[in-house]
């Protein structure tokens, strides 16, 4: 069973767009998710991220479920938490998603590969980048196709962001989210680094998270 399967079910393939989310405390307040543009997805709709949207705006955008993707933060976060610090790798070649990597990385301990990705960095152990981790949390799929194809190659889960034209199939955990919003990417990684350390337990877990969202974005 993957990640994505534990999670049990989820919203029906096949509901008609627009229903209504589930009621339940989110990690933050709706409105910081709206503000932030987690939410917004593209016009372009992949069959297996159906399931994520809530309507289609009238501007042909489709809206993701953001409780959903509170809900599978959080599940994330717990499975991240169980991993070594050090054998998680995170990775962007989106622009805007290059600092909130690396702030992700250094504020739970774990390894970013921003910007170009060297092919056969989890591979070919003859590179002086080589690296074995034991998990994989993708920005894009798309974009950062070549460490999630590696990743699969040598069998260890990926943890994505998905936007709405995202292909989900070699994801093993799926967070529904805008993955091209500078604001948007800064809100994912913030909460993925404040829930992991709570995960975690420990003084970490009982410490005042003082990073903001503001810290996590890139420059304009």
């Amino acid at each position: 069973m993957t990640p994505d399967e534990a999670l049990g079910p989820l919203i029906d393939p096949d509901a008609s767009e627009g229903q209504d989310t589930a009621p339940g405390e989110l990690l933050i307040p709706e409105e910081t998710y709206l503000t932030s543009g987690v939410h917004i997805g593209t016009q372009q709709k992949s069959a297996s991220m159906r399931r994520f949207v809530y309507k289609v705006r009238f501007d042909g955008l489709h809206v993701l479920d953001i409780r959903e993707t509170d809900r599978r933060i959080r599940h994330a976060a717990k499975f991240l938490a169980s991993f070594p610090a050090d054998r998680i790798l995170a990775v962007s070649q989106r622009q805007y998603g290059q600092k909130p990597v690396r702030i992700f990385a250094k504020t739970v301990g774990a390894v970013s590969y921003s910007e170009r990705f060297v092919p056969g960095c989890l591979t070919n152990p003859n590179l002086a980048d080589y690296f074995e981790p034991k998990v994989l949390v993708v920005t894009d799929p798309a974009t950062d196709q070549q460490a999630l194809s590696e990743a699969v190659s040598i069998g260890i889960p990926v943890v994505g962001l998905c936007d709405v034209n995202n292909e989900t199939r070699n994801v093993d955990l799926v967070i529904p989210a805008n993955n091209k919003g500078r604001v948007a990417l800064a809100t994912v990684y913030w909460l993925l680094s404040r829930e992991i350390l709570k995960a975690r337990g420990g003084p970490a877990a009982d410490a005042p998270f003082t990073l903001t969202i503001e810290d996590f974005q890139a420059a304009l």
